[in-house]
């Protein structure tokens, strides 16, 4: 399954936005992002929350365990 640096990159892409675009939606420089992309660190919790919110998929789809993008309410 994909990591959660692949998933990132790729709902980004879906959304045509910029890394500085979606660092914006949760309060991180455009470098973040690419540091998130690279798979060289993570955002925090409150960060995964807003990401996962933002594009409606669930924590479990950012993280790569499920290749399912639908959220459990």
């Amino acid at each position: 399954m994909p990591t959660f640096a692949e998933r990132i990159k790729e709902l980004r892409a879906e959304h045509n936005l910029t890394q500085e675009q979606l660092g914006e939606v949760i309060g991180v420089k455009h470098y973040s992002i690419y540091s998130y992309e690279k798979g060289r660190s993570y955002p925090e919790m409150r960060g995964l929350v807003m990401l996962a919110d933002y594009f409606g998929v669930s924590m479990d789809y950012l993280a790569g365990r499920t290749d399912r993008r639908e959220v459990n309410r």
